[in-house]
């Protein structure tokens, strides 16, 4: 894999799982009725969410252009990240939500 394609993949896999913890963050900080922190930290989330698209935005016109993109273990993995940060951010604001009408 070279260097590039490498740092990408690193780059997916940090936002993705931060992504992932800020979202379990928020349920957490939801749980004990703090819900201005709960939805900051979504709100972060979706920043690093944001991150890894404008990556995952690059490899797709990289390969429309006609760029071949090694598809290795390490980028599979990387997109495994971001999907599971994905899933959990979207749940996560609907499981805040509910807490915050609990409350």
């Amino acid at each position: 894999m070279d260097e590039k394609l490498l740092e990408v993949a690193m780059e997916l896999v940090v936002n993705g799982g931060t992504a992932r913890s800020l979202a379990m963050e928020a349920i957490a900080l939801a749980k004990e009725g703090k819900f201005a922190e709960a939805y900051q930290s979504l709100e972060d989330a979706d920043e690093a969410l944001v991150s890894c698209h404008h990556v995952q935005t690059d490899l797709i016109q990289r390969t429309a252009r006609g760029e071949a993109i090694e598809v290795s273990l390490l980028m599979v993995h990387a997109q495994d990240h971001l999907m599971t940060g994905i899933l959990a951010k979207d749940l996560a604001k609907e499981i805040v939500e509910l807490h915050e009408k609990k409350g």
